[in-house]
């Protein structure tokens, strides 16, 4: 898999550019323990977390015919909103994005989080001038990503074998197989290698060894 072979590349967002596990783990574990449920370690979060997150919230243990989704899914937005800038880079994107840029293929940004904080966050850690689409939600539930991808690939016109997608969950293959493009996860975001290398991609440890 030859990265310059390609016309362009669909970065995701939460847990591939943005290292904010730990922020996230930390919030879940909050509203957990708020409600007497079990909390998480990094690989129990790891093995747990799934995108639509309503499901992955629901086995956890969150009774919804107590509390509605919406409610505790705006719970931790809140939570997480009030400290999203505490998270940075994962180390050496800059560096990879700014070599893909120079060998002349596109790149865009196709996210699960809401549109108008993504941006604001593309736009807070200087990374606008990389990416030709920066698409997100019109909303703060994270229920998945498909549609997105489809409308995105539509725009770039790109044909097979010319579209990579790199991410770090079982979500981002199957947008990426929905929309006809390749993908690479990496297993240092979300979801853990394990769950990864269950999958017919190929599996990086960060986003420092896509070149290799």
């Amino acid at each position: 898999m030859n990265i310059e072979n390609y016309k362009h590349i669909i970065w995701d967002w939460n847990g591939t550019i943005i290292n904010d596990v730990a922020l996230s783990m930390e919030l879940i574990n909050r509203l957990l323990s708020a409600r007497g449920l079990k909390t998480l370690n990094v690989e129990e979060y790891r093995e747990i977390f799934t995108i639509p997150v309503k499901n992955y919230y629901a086995e956890l243990g969150f009774d919804f015919s107590i509390e509605s989704f919406e409610v505790v899914g705006r719970e931790w937005m809140d939570g997480y909103e009030s400290r999203k800038f505490e998270c940075g880079l994962y180390d050496g994107v800059t560096d990879v994005l700014n070599r893909i840029k120079q060998l002349g293929i596109g790149q865009s940004i196709l996210s699960a989080y809401s549109q108008t904080t993504l941006e604001e966050m593309v736009e807070h850690h200087g990374l606008k001038k990389y990416f030709e689409h920066v698409v997100g939600l019109d909303n703060i539930y994270a229920a998945g990503k498909m549609h997105l991808g489809k409308d995105l690939m539509k725009l770039l016109g790109n044909g097979k074998g010319e579209t990579l997608l790199i991410g770090d969950t079982e979500h981002d293959y199957e947008v990426a197989c929905e929309i006809g493009a390749d993908c690479i996860l990496s297993s240092n975001g979300h979801q853990s290698e394990k769950k990864l290398k269950a999958l017919d991609c190929r599996v990086i440890e960060n986003i420092n060894h896509l070149f290799r």
